[in-house]
């Protein structure tokens, strides 16, 4: 009962926001423009719409994955960049950015998609047929470390400054100049991946249980480990491959809803969409009607809240442990 007017209050906080989202900017657009002759009503059209889409879409990926992640691996610190997932996504635009591929508007987005999915092929790879989750969240701190470390190489050895330019703007994180077509790539994506962790639902709840009591209970860890490798990967990757890194997302919002809806992860899964939505198209919103002379990227703004909050986490676990 809680779970449903918790969702009830995002959804209708999700079409405020929306809404102002679509005004605002560096110059605020009143209702009159809207479905007019007004020149300004393409501004809302082709530019903040599909931004306010790509807001929602990529904050629920990232939301749920963070959400489906931390019940999976028990641990409340878990975030989707644990896995190097986005790492691979990542690594692979900048290889298309490297080598010039960029110029066309869906190599980049291939590439990173492309950097995903070995990732994934990678992590199932190194963490074997057991599906111990102890081997495979190891596997994704090797994966993400590795493709940390070929991403800073791709940017130390970029062949001119204005490529080295790209790639460090690019890994910031942002929505700036979106497109319809950004969003066509990332909506089915998301879609997929977010109905294959609602797939996990029940049996992440058993899994609260332990490794143990779950296989006595019929859970085949193995098929819970590529459902969440496929599904966060396909969440992660479409959000990386349309608007750079960003991150903590994951990790604050299943915090936020933890408590007014329990602890189970199935319990935790639509709100943690909802909030992860929420909370991307404000701060998108926010970053474009900051007072600066350039726009604020997205993932440093979301990197400036979510440090202090990990750390805030990281201090109650100790008090909790002490």
């Amino acid at each position: 009962m809680i779970a449903n007017r918790l969702n009830a209050a995002l959804a209708v906080a999700i079409i405020v926001a929306g809404g102002l989202s679509l005004l605002a900017g560096k110059a605020w657009l009143p209702w009159g423009v809207w479905f007019s002759d007004d020149p300004r009503w393409l501004i809302v059209v082709e530019l903040r719409a599909p931004r306010t889409v790509l807001a929602l879409v990529i904050g629920a990926a990232l939301g749920m994955s963070g959400a489906a992640m931390q019940g999976y691996l028990r641990n409340p610190l878990a975030d989707p960049g644990l896995f190097g997932v986005s790492s691979g996504a990542a690594l692979g635009a900048v290889v298309s950015m490297f080598f010039g591929f960029a110029l066309s508007p869906f190599l980049l987005p291939a590439f990173a998609l492309m950097g995903a999915a070995i990732t994934m092929a990678l992590l199932v790879l190194i963490a074997g047929r057991s599906a111990s989750i102890l081997v495979f969240t190891l596997a994704g701190v090797i994966v993400s470390s590795i493709a940390g470390a070929m991403t800073a190489l791709a940017v130390s050895l970029a062949p001119t400054p204005f490529a080295t330019s790209e790639i460090v703007t690019w890994l910031m994180g942002a929505l700036t100049d979106r497109s319809w077509s950004d969003a066509a790539l990332a909506v089915p994506l998301v879609l997929a991946g977010m109905a294959l962790l609602v797939a996990t639902a029940r049996t992440l709840d058993a899994l609260t249980l332990g490794e143990t009591a779950a296989r006595s209970m019929g859970v085949d860890p193995a098929r819970l480990q590529m459902l969440i490798v496929t599904g966060v990967g396909l969440c992660v990757g479409a959000s990386v491959a349309s608007a750079g890194a960003i991150g903590f997302v994951g990790l604050i919002v299943p915090h936020l809803v933890r408590p007014l809806v329990g602890a189970r992860p199935s319990a935790t899964l639509l709100p943690s969409a909802l909030g992860g939505a929420l909370l991307l198209l404000v701060a998108d919103t926010l970053v474009r009607i900051a007072p600066t002379v350039i726009e604020l990227r997205l993932g440093i703004a979301m990197a400036m809240l979510g440090g202090p909050f990990f750390l805030l986490l990281l201090v109650r676990l100790r008090r909790k442990i002490a």
